[in-house]
């Protein structure tokens, strides 16, 4: 295993990853009980891996699996490294598809950024859910670091704008139990303007457990199609969760910021069945609906 140092989208669906966090904010261990670290497993080359460091650390506890779609479906796994070290620092494996292309550990940039091109994914669906397929062979398998670290019930999905395109796709998957979907929704309008990328809003009806949208208010460009979804689900609970900052969300800020704290709490409920997590979303005087900086929008949760 390659060790990186521990210590993305752009304005639309498919842009260019154009906020990854900067390039001088080293790589940090999360807040959780267990210090996390980055890493590129040559099992697995094209995917970076967030873990608990110590995996002794752990004692009996198993390990909850997240796979993680990036923001503008592009090859950088480490576009919110700062959001996938905090998740894994509560225990849990989270796999990215691509290689380090920001923070620590990323080749130098070049001097003049290529123009952009139109938007089209530069990964796809499939190698997300490769992660999962890649962490239950390794729980398997004798003499891996993972064997029998991984609980195969605590698998979830969740993404970034085309990210979260490609988690709505991989959620119809029998082994996913969680979803959370970033900034993101299906057009809307029905057009399907991104290349490599085919859903449509009956990927909604094949839901089979709870989802969590996390949006960044009106001026989120996601903002109608989230929403939408949202109106659409009539199988599962769901839960919409706003906070005004727009299609960025919270990723650059220490530890993955406000957006990361829910997301440890959806998984910590849905996957490992924490009634102190579930707090956050379940009754009218729950914890993100007296938060007034959230609105907050859910049906079936209560």
């Amino acid at each position: 295993m390659m060790l990186l140092g521990l210590s993305a989208a752009g304005p639309g669906h498919g842009a260019p990853a154009a906020r990854s966090a900067p390039q001088v904010v080293p790589d940090t261990p999360g807040t959780g009980p267990y210090s996390a670290r980055k890493y590129v497993d040559p099992t697995l080359p094209d995917h970076v891996l967030y873990q608990p460091a110590d995996l002794a650390a752990l004692g009996g506890r198993k390990l909850g699996l997240l796979v993680w779609g990036n923001g503008a479906c592009s090859d950088d796994g480490a576009s919110v490294r700062l959001h996938l070290a905090e998740i894994a620092s509560h225990g849990y494996l989270v796999i990215a598809p691509g290689r380090v292309l920001s923070g620590p550990g990323a080749p130098p940039r070049p001097q003049t950024p290529p123009p952009p091109g139109p938007l089209g994914v530069r990964t796809t669906t499939a190698q997300v859910a490769a992660g999962i397929d890649w962490a239950v062979a390794e729980n398997e398998r004798r003499g891996s670091p993972l064997y029998h670290r991984i609980a195969p019930r605590m698998v979830a999905v969740s993404g970034h704008s085309c990210g979260g395109l490609q988690a709505l796709e991989i959620a119809a998957d029998p082994r996913v139990h969680a979803v959370i979907v970033h900034n993101s929704g299906v057009f809307k309008d029905g057009t399907n303007p991104i290349r490599g990328i085919t859903i449509d809003k009956s990927a909604l009806r094949r839901l089979h457990t709870p989802i969590l949208y996390v949006m960044g208010g009106p001026s989120d460009i996601a903002w109608p199609n989230g929403n939408d979804d949202f109106d659409r689900i009539d199988t599962v609970p769901a839960l919409l969760a706003s906070l005004d900052v727009g299609h960025g969300g919270t990723f650059d800020a220490p530890n993955g910021g406000r957006a990361a704290a829910i997301d440890v709490a959806w998984l910590e409920w849905q996957l490992r069945g924490d009634r102190r997590a579930g707090d956050w979303f379940r009754g009218s005087a729950c914890r993100l609906c007296t938060d007034p900086a959230w609105t907050i929008r859910k049906k079936r949760i209560d």
